[in-house]
Protein backbone atom coordinates (compact mmCIF):
# COMPACT_ATOMS: atom_id res chain seq x y z
CA UNK A 1 0.00 0.00 0.00
CA UNK A 2 1.33 3.58 -1.28
CA UNK A 3 2.15 6.01 2.02
CA UNK A 4 0.64 9.57 0.59
CA UNK A 5 2.12 12.78 1.60
CA UNK A 6 -0.11 16.04 1.53
CA UNK A 7 2.11 18.77 1.19
CA UNK A 8 0.27 22.22 2.21
CA UNK A 9 2.11 25.48 2.44
CA UNK A 10 0.95 27.82 4.96
CA UNK A 11 1.52 31.81 5.26
CA UNK A 12 -0.44 33.39 8.11
CA UNK A 13 -2.80 30.92 7.83
CA UNK A 14 -4.19 30.06 11.70
CA UNK A 15 -7.47 31.20 10.85
CA UNK A 16 -8.41 28.57 8.37
CA UNK A 17 -5.49 25.85 9.77
CA UNK A 18 -8.23 24.48 12.37
CA UNK A 19 -11.22 23.70 9.63
CA UNK A 20 -8.46 22.55 7.10
CA UNK A 21 -6.54 19.69 9.28
CA UNK A 22 -10.42 18.45 10.17
CA UNK A 23 -11.12 17.86 6.60
CA UNK A 24 -7.80 16.63 5.77
CA UNK A 25 -7.73 14.22 8.66
CA UNK A 26 -11.10 13.05 7.61
CA UNK A 27 -10.40 12.51 4.02
CA UNK A 28 -7.01 10.60 4.76
CA UNK A 29 -8.79 8.23 7.12
CA UNK A 30 -11.30 7.39 4.08
CA UNK A 31 -8.07 6.67 1.88
CA UNK A 32 -6.66 4.68 4.66
CA UNK A 33 -10.17 2.69 5.29
CA UNK A 34 -10.73 2.57 1.21
CA UNK A 35 -7.02 1.02 1.23
CA UNK A 36 -6.01 3.90 -0.98
CA UNK A 37 -3.44 5.08 1.34
CA UNK A 38 -1.30 3.39 3.47
CA UNK A 39 -1.97 3.64 7.71
CA UNK A 40 1.13 5.71 8.07
CA UNK A 41 0.16 8.72 5.35
CA UNK A 42 0.37 12.53 6.81
CA UNK A 43 -0.18 16.09 5.99
CA UNK A 44 2.96 18.63 6.28
CA UNK A 45 1.83 21.55 6.80
CA UNK A 46 4.47 24.40 5.77
CA UNK A 47 5.22 27.37 7.77
CA UNK A 48 6.15 29.93 5.26
CA UNK A 49 7.83 32.27 8.08
CA UNK A 50 4.24 33.17 8.67
CA UNK A 51 3.80 36.16 11.53
CA UNK A 52 0.81 34.99 13.50
CA UNK A 53 0.40 31.80 15.83
CA UNK A 54 0.42 28.93 12.26
CA UNK A 55 3.39 27.07 13.72
CA UNK A 56 2.07 26.53 16.99
CA UNK A 57 -1.05 25.44 15.77
CA UNK A 58 1.08 22.98 13.48
CA UNK A 59 2.54 22.04 16.46
CA UNK A 60 -0.30 21.60 18.42
CA UNK A 61 -1.50 19.08 15.56
CA UNK A 62 1.15 17.56 15.37
CA UNK A 63 1.24 17.09 19.14
CA UNK A 64 -2.62 15.64 18.69
CA UNK A 65 -2.38 13.29 16.16
CA UNK A 66 0.58 11.75 14.68
CA UNK A 67 -1.27 12.31 10.85
CA UNK A 68 0.31 15.98 11.09
CA UNK A 69 3.70 16.49 10.28
CA UNK A 70 5.45 19.94 10.05
CA UNK A 71 7.87 22.28 8.35
CA UNK A 72 9.45 25.85 9.34
CA UNK A 73 10.80 27.71 6.98
CA UNK A 74 13.55 29.91 8.75
CA UNK A 75 11.63 32.88 6.94
CA UNK A 76 9.10 34.20 4.22
CA UNK A 77 10.45 32.42 0.83
CA UNK A 78 7.87 32.69 -0.75
CA UNK A 79 4.79 29.92 -2.29
CA UNK A 80 6.71 27.77 -4.56
CA UNK A 81 10.16 28.05 -2.62
CA UNK A 82 7.32 26.97 0.64
CA UNK A 83 5.47 23.79 -1.58
CA UNK A 84 9.08 22.64 -3.08
CA UNK A 85 10.29 22.71 1.22
CA UNK A 86 7.68 20.12 1.79
CA UNK A 87 7.79 17.98 -0.94
CA UNK A 88 11.87 17.95 -0.36
CA UNK A 89 11.26 17.10 3.24
CA UNK A 90 8.47 14.21 2.02
CA UNK A 91 10.99 12.39 -0.68
CA UNK A 92 11.91 9.62 1.23
CA UNK A 93 9.08 9.25 3.19
CA UNK A 94 6.30 9.09 0.96
CA UNK A 95 5.35 7.12 -2.08
CA UNK A 96 2.87 9.33 -3.58
CA UNK A 97 2.72 13.38 -2.80
CA UNK A 98 -0.41 15.65 -3.24
CA UNK A 99 0.34 19.12 -2.97
CA UNK A 100 -2.68 21.92 -2.39
CA UNK A 101 -3.14 25.37 -0.58
CA UNK A 102 -4.60 25.69 2.88
CA UNK A 103 -7.64 27.25 2.25
CA UNK A 104 -8.91 24.20 0.72
CA UNK A 105 -10.41 25.96 -2.52
CA UNK A 106 -9.43 23.20 -4.60
CA UNK A 107 -12.12 20.35 -3.89
CA UNK A 108 -10.02 18.07 -1.53
CA UNK A 109 -12.45 15.24 -2.71
CA UNK A 110 -10.54 15.26 -6.42
CA UNK A 111 -7.81 13.19 -4.23
CA UNK A 112 -9.63 10.35 -4.59
CA UNK A 113 -9.94 10.67 -8.45
CA UNK A 114 -6.60 11.53 -8.53
CA UNK A 115 -5.17 7.99 -6.48
CA UNK A 116 -7.31 5.63 -8.62
CA UNK A 117 -5.30 7.89 -11.82
CA UNK A 118 -2.03 7.42 -9.78
CA UNK A 119 -2.86 3.62 -9.39
CA UNK A 120 -3.75 2.78 -13.31
CA UNK A 121 -0.16 3.74 -13.49
CA UNK A 122 0.22 7.87 -13.76
CA UNK A 123 2.87 9.27 -12.11
CA UNK A 124 1.74 12.65 -12.46
CA UNK A 125 -1.92 13.67 -11.98
CA UNK A 126 -2.96 17.78 -12.84
CA UNK A 127 -5.66 19.17 -10.76
CA UNK A 128 -7.79 21.49 -13.37
CA UNK A 129 -10.66 23.93 -12.81
CA UNK A 130 -13.15 23.23 -14.76
CA UNK A 131 -14.46 26.50 -14.95
CA UNK A 132 -13.90 29.94 -13.35
CA UNK A 133 -17.59 31.18 -13.26
CA UNK A 134 -16.84 32.38 -9.68
CA UNK A 135 -14.32 34.37 -10.52
CA UNK A 136 -14.43 38.22 -11.41
CA UNK A 137 -13.90 39.23 -15.16
CA UNK A 138 -10.85 40.85 -14.39
CA UNK A 139 -9.50 37.43 -12.23
CA UNK A 140 -11.12 35.18 -15.39
CA UNK A 141 -9.62 37.81 -18.27
CA UNK A 142 -5.86 38.17 -16.68
CA UNK A 143 -5.44 34.33 -15.41
CA UNK A 144 -6.70 32.58 -18.71
CA UNK A 145 -5.13 35.69 -20.58
CA UNK A 146 -1.74 34.50 -18.78
CA UNK A 147 -2.33 30.83 -19.42
CA UNK A 148 -2.62 31.57 -23.46
CA UNK A 149 0.38 33.77 -23.09
CA UNK A 150 2.76 31.19 -21.79
CA UNK A 151 1.45 29.30 -24.34
CA UNK A 152 2.12 31.47 -27.35
CA UNK A 153 5.52 32.52 -25.48
CA UNK A 154 6.80 28.46 -25.57
CA UNK A 155 5.96 27.13 -22.27
CA UNK A 156 4.11 24.42 -21.47
CA UNK A 157 1.73 25.03 -18.93
CA UNK A 158 -1.51 22.98 -18.19
CA UNK A 159 -4.50 25.03 -18.49
CA UNK A 160 -6.23 26.09 -15.45
CA UNK A 161 -3.91 24.37 -13.33
CA UNK A 162 -2.60 25.79 -10.45
CA UNK A 163 -0.33 23.90 -7.78
CA UNK A 164 -2.56 21.08 -7.57
CA UNK A 165 -1.15 17.91 -8.21
CA UNK A 166 -0.05 14.30 -7.03
CA UNK A 167 3.87 13.26 -8.47
CA UNK A 168 4.77 9.70 -7.91
CA UNK A 169 8.16 9.08 -6.16
CA UNK A 170 10.32 9.04 -9.41
CA UNK A 171 8.78 12.19 -10.07
CA UNK A 172 9.35 14.34 -7.21
CA UNK A 173 13.06 12.62 -7.47
CA UNK A 174 12.59 14.06 -10.94
CA UNK A 175 11.32 17.63 -10.16
CA UNK A 176 13.97 17.65 -7.26
CA UNK A 177 16.58 17.25 -10.31
CA UNK A 178 15.37 20.89 -11.28
CA UNK A 179 17.70 23.47 -9.37
CA UNK A 180 17.22 26.93 -10.84
CA UNK A 181 16.04 29.54 -8.42
CA UNK A 182 13.59 31.09 -11.04
CA UNK A 183 11.13 28.79 -9.28
CA UNK A 184 7.66 28.22 -11.66
CA UNK A 185 6.48 24.85 -11.17
CA UNK A 186 3.45 24.67 -13.16
CA UNK A 187 5.78 24.95 -15.73
CA UNK A 188 8.77 22.58 -14.94
CA UNK A 189 6.81 19.91 -13.72
CA UNK A 190 5.36 19.23 -16.99
CA UNK A 191 8.85 18.92 -18.51
CA UNK A 192 9.18 16.01 -16.61
CA UNK A 193 7.87 13.58 -18.98
CA UNK A 194 6.64 10.92 -17.25
CA UNK A 195 2.57 9.57 -17.96
CA UNK A 196 0.39 12.10 -16.69
CA UNK A 197 -3.56 12.71 -16.92
CA UNK A 198 -5.84 15.37 -15.67
CA UNK A 199 -8.76 15.78 -12.82
CA UNK A 200 -10.97 18.58 -13.20
CA UNK A 201 -13.12 19.92 -10.39
CA UNK A 202 -14.84 22.69 -9.51
CA UNK A 203 -13.57 25.41 -7.11
CA UNK A 204 -15.12 26.59 -3.94
CA UNK A 205 -14.74 30.15 -1.94
CA UNK A 206 -12.22 30.55 0.55
CA UNK A 207 -14.13 29.73 3.98
CA UNK A 208 -11.82 32.04 6.44
CA UNK A 209 -8.63 34.62 6.19
CA UNK A 210 -7.63 36.36 2.88
CA UNK A 211 -6.28 35.98 -0.15
CA UNK A 212 -2.12 35.56 0.09
CA UNK A 213 -2.29 36.99 -3.64
CA UNK A 214 -2.89 40.61 -4.37
CA UNK A 215 -2.68 41.60 -7.78
CA UNK A 216 1.07 42.65 -7.36
CA UNK A 217 2.32 39.57 -6.02
CA UNK A 218 -0.13 38.04 -8.89
CA UNK A 219 1.68 40.20 -11.77
CA UNK A 220 5.48 39.29 -9.93
CA UNK A 221 4.66 35.68 -9.95
CA UNK A 222 3.72 35.87 -13.76
CA UNK A 223 6.62 37.58 -14.67
CA UNK A 224 8.73 35.06 -13.06
CA UNK A 225 6.69 32.26 -14.92
CA UNK A 226 7.63 33.87 -18.28
CA UNK A 227 10.94 34.52 -17.66
CA UNK A 228 11.71 30.72 -16.37
CA UNK A 229 10.11 29.36 -19.35
CA UNK A 230 10.90 31.14 -22.59
CA UNK A 231 13.26 33.63 -24.20
CA UNK A 232 11.07 34.93 -27.13
CA UNK A 233 10.89 38.08 -25.18
CA UNK A 234 14.23 38.90 -26.31
CA UNK A 235 13.87 37.83 -29.41
CA UNK A 236 10.84 39.85 -29.99
CA UNK A 237 12.86 43.13 -29.07
CA UNK A 238 15.29 42.03 -32.06
CA UNK A 239 12.10 42.06 -34.56
CA UNK A 240 10.91 45.51 -32.88
CA UNK A 241 14.21 46.71 -33.13
CA UNK A 242 14.46 45.33 -37.32
CA UNK A 243 11.01 47.11 -37.79
CA UNK A 244 11.99 50.07 -36.04
CA UNK A 245 15.28 50.27 -38.41
CA UNK A 246 13.43 49.37 -41.59
CA UNK A 247 10.37 52.61 -40.78
CA UNK A 248 13.18 54.97 -40.18
CA UNK A 249 14.62 53.83 -43.02
CA UNK A 250 11.20 54.36 -44.84
CA UNK A 251 10.88 58.28 -43.39
CA UNK A 252 14.37 58.71 -44.25
CA UNK A 253 13.66 58.66 -47.98
CA UNK A 254 10.40 60.32 -47.89
CA UNK A 255 11.68 62.76 -46.12
CA UNK A 256 14.72 63.20 -48.87
CA UNK A 257 12.27 63.20 -51.51
CA UNK A 258 9.35 65.48 -50.15
CA UNK A 259 12.54 67.94 -49.89
CA UNK A 260 13.29 67.75 -53.13
CA UNK A 261 10.55 68.62 -54.41
CA UNK A 262 9.90 72.16 -52.18
CA UNK A 263 7.79 70.03 -49.34
CA UNK A 264 8.02 70.67 -45.92
CA UNK A 265 9.13 68.04 -44.38
CA UNK A 266 7.72 66.26 -41.14
CA UNK A 267 7.20 69.26 -38.27
CA UNK A 268 7.85 69.02 -34.60
CA UNK A 269 5.27 67.49 -33.60
CA UNK A 270 5.61 64.31 -35.15
CA UNK A 271 9.48 64.25 -34.28
CA UNK A 272 8.80 64.35 -30.92
CA UNK A 273 5.82 61.73 -31.08
CA UNK A 274 8.51 59.93 -32.92
CA UNK A 275 11.48 60.67 -30.33
CA UNK A 276 9.03 59.75 -27.23
CA UNK A 277 7.82 56.12 -29.20
CA UNK A 278 10.97 55.32 -29.87
CA UNK A 279 12.55 56.26 -26.42
CA UNK A 280 9.70 54.18 -24.39
CA UNK A 281 10.38 51.12 -27.26
CA UNK A 282 14.09 51.01 -25.96
CA UNK A 283 13.11 51.70 -22.17
CA UNK A 284 11.17 48.80 -22.28
CA UNK A 285 13.38 46.66 -24.04
CA UNK A 286 16.39 47.79 -21.49
CA UNK A 287 14.13 46.42 -19.01
CA UNK A 288 13.52 42.88 -20.33
CA UNK A 289 17.11 42.39 -21.04
CA UNK A 290 17.80 43.79 -17.19
CA UNK A 291 14.98 41.38 -16.07
CA UNK A 292 16.39 38.30 -18.14
CA UNK A 293 20.19 39.71 -16.53
CA UNK A 294 19.10 39.55 -13.21
CA UNK A 295 17.67 36.31 -12.70
CA UNK A 296 21.06 34.76 -14.55
CA UNK A 297 22.66 37.10 -11.46
CA UNK A 298 21.14 35.19 -8.94
CA UNK A 299 21.36 31.99 -10.69
CA UNK A 300 24.87 32.26 -10.46
CA UNK A 301 25.53 32.69 -6.77
CA UNK A 302 23.91 29.24 -5.87
CA UNK A 303 21.65 30.49 -3.14
CA UNK A 304 19.85 27.98 -1.29
CA UNK A 305 15.59 28.39 -2.21
CA UNK A 306 15.10 27.70 0.76
CA UNK A 307 16.07 26.79 4.72
CA UNK A 308 14.39 24.54 6.56
CA UNK A 309 14.31 25.43 10.20
CA UNK A 310 12.53 22.83 11.51
CA UNK A 311 10.57 18.98 10.70
CA UNK A 312 8.54 17.93 13.14
CA UNK A 313 7.29 14.07 12.36
CA UNK A 314 6.25 10.83 14.16
CA UNK A 315 7.90 7.58 12.44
Amino acid sequence: MDRLFIVIPCYNEEEVLPETSRRIREKIRQLISEGKAAPDSRVVFVDDGSRDRTWELILELHEQDSLFSGVKLSRNKGHQNALLAGLTAAKELADVTISMDADLQDDINAVDEMMDKYKSGCDVVYGVRSSRKKDSFFKRFTAEGFYKLIRTLGGEVVFNHADYRLLSRRALSALLEYQESNLFLRGIVPMIGFKSDTVSYERGERFAGESKYPLRKMLAFAADGITSLSAKPMRMIISCGAVLTLLSFVLLIYTIVSWARGGTPFDWKIVTLSVWGVGGMILTAVGIVGEYVGKIYLETKKRPRFIIESFVNKD
